[in-house]
């Protein structure tokens, strides 16, 4: 008896079968087996059709999915920040010339240099803790409503942003609140402007993101300037360490534009350990000179080339590692097909941004300079004014990247702004307000990810599917067929191969089939 696979001369019509055909059993029992296992899903499913099916997978438990989910975007949030810290660190090491110790783990990740133990933890809770919740409340929903609407993802949303509690700063929770308000008005008001609700005038401006980022800067150098306490601790001390002018000569400047006395004292020891003792102060000045500003050099012009090459050299790694190492996690698998194109992918974008931010820097300490050329007496609107015209440097920036800068600083911007009206008592101090202001967003952003997804920016669609890491998000086409389906159909087509018409024709080459032509086995 020929083999299954053995080639067969086309006939005119259909072989008689032979029940003691080993093929022919083997599919008769496969088709046995199959249709009960499609029968004892019938069963289970009508057992369970009083709430919607979950989006996990049929052998994978609720709590097993709500747990899976919660360690993996535990490791990947984990990860992301540990690996930035060990970039870091690295750099610092080269720029000492201290190539030796690249290979010495001891010096690139002990505790004592390296301390982001807690931070990556409590990063971890918080992306870990809000993915595995919110799986978890999903489920629950579903069987608790016995219904499947828009309000489960908006509910289970807003209970699992209580996740971020796990971040014990409360600047930095207000900052990621005030984040996700700006992301959610952004998606409420793409959806009412593809619905032809709503718009606002002047939407369709090419540059209308460059404009946002614009006045979310000048709020921002205001408050660095004149209101320092407005800004989050970290932040102030990135844009200080950032520019040229020292951290004297800005209190200086604050108490000259507020009118109060200046603190001479401290000043003048600044300016004694620049080697400039030469300069006059005064208790009360209308304005400080360049002098003051820039003690190390007297032309305006080498202290704004100053800044802006000295700016460069200090973010580019720190812009570097914020590119290449999220890639390296979140994108292993293309990551490890291309490294040497990652690598100068990650090198040209953080070119290109820190070249704006050293930009940015530059035309910031050109615009205070020439503010000193042409008037007598100084004006905090100055700081404002300056802020905003240094934040034309973004056009140096992707037309993409644009915008998500906007929706960064202006959170920043809003934060200041809240600080001030409260402190002013326009508002009311509500303890961890930025806690219930979170979990709003956080419903409103869930609901858009399920129902609405083109109204999110690409970035932030992305980044929540690849840390939700469930077919929630990751949607697959409900109609396709399940793995029995499809077996059912392969034996159906070997039971009714395609006959030759007509004696002596020469049909095509002939088709083999055997049991390993079907998908599966």
């Amino acid at each position: 008896m020929p083999s299954p696979s053995s080639p067969t001369k086309p006939l005119a019509s259909p072989p008689p079968l032979d029940p003691s055909d080993p093929l022919r059993e083997a599919e008769d029992r496969l088709r046995d087996a199959i249709e009960e296992l499609q029968r004892r899903q019938r069963s289970a499913a009508a057992l369970q059709r009083h709430h919607p099916p979950c989006d996990h997978a049929a052998d994978e438990s609720c709590v097993a999915h709500a747990i899976g989910n919660l360690c993996q975007s535990f490791l990947l949030s984990y990860g992301v920040r540990v690996g930035i810290g060990i970039l870091l660190r690295a750099f610092k090491l080269a720029r000492r010339q201290s190539y030796s110790s690249l290979l010495d783990l001891k010096q690139l990740v002990s505790e004592k240099d390296l301390i982001v133990r807690e931070e990556a933890c409590r990063i971890g809770l918080f992306f870990g803790g809000f993915s595995g919740s919110y799986h978890a409340l999903r489920c629950l929903l579903r069987k608790y409503r016995k219904k499947e609407t828009p309000f489960n993802a908006i509910l289970a949303g807003s209970i699992a942003g209580l996740s971020i509690l796990a971040l014990d700063d409360s600047n930095r929770r207000r900052t990621l609140s005030l984040y996700l308000l700006a992301r959610v008005a952004q998606s409420a008001y793409n959806s009412a402007k593809s619905k032809n609700k709503f718009h606002f005038w002047g939407s369709h401006w090419r540059h209308g993101d460059s404009l946002l980022f614009s006045l979310a800067c000048a709020q921002v150098m205001y408050a660095f300037v004149m209101r320092p306490e407005s800004l989050p601790k970290s932040y102030h001390e990135f844009i200080q360490k950032t520019g040229p002018v020292a951290a004297p000569v800005y209190k200086a400047v604050r108490e000259c534009c507020r009118g109060y006395p200046v603190d001479i004292a401290s000043l003048a020891d600044y300016l004694a350990e620049k080697g400039r003792s030469d300069i006059k102060l005064e208790e009360f000045p209308s304005i400080f000179p360049c002098s003051v500003i820039h003690p190390h050099t007297n032309s305006c012009l080498v202290q704004n080339a100053t800044a802006t090459s000295a700016t460069f050299r200090k973010t580019f790694p720190l812009y570097f590692s914020l590119t290449f190492v999220p890639f390296v996690v979140l994108r292993l698998q293309k990551f490890l097909a291309a490294p040497a194109r990652t690598f100068m992918f990650a090198v040209k974008d953080s070119v290109r941004s820190t070249s704006f931010l050293s930009a940015f820097v530059g035309i910031f300490q050109g615009v205070i300079c020439l503010h000193r050329k042409v008037a007598s007496k100084d004006n905090k609107l100055v700081y404002w004014t300056a802020g905003g015209v240094a934040a034309l440097s973004v056009l140096l920036e992707k037309k993409a990247r644009r915008g998500e800068l906007a929706l960064y600083v202006l959170p920043r911007a809003g934060d200041s702004l809240w600080y001030i009206l409260v402190n002013r008592h326009l508002l009311p101090d509500i303890k961890n307000a930025e806690v219930f202001l979170f979990c709003l967003c956080m419903g409103g952003i869930m609901y858009y990810l399920e129902h609405e997804p083109d109204t999110m920016a690409p970035f932030l669609r992305g980044l929540i599917r690849r840390f939700l890491a469930s077919r929630i998000s990751n949607p697959v086409n409900s109609s396709s067929r399940n793995a029995s389906y499809s077996y059912l159909q392969t034996l159906d087509a070997m039971k009714k191969p395609k006959l030759l018409e007509g004696d002596g024709s020469e049909g095509p080459s002939e088709k083999k089939y055997n049991l390993e032509s079907i998908p599966g086995l």
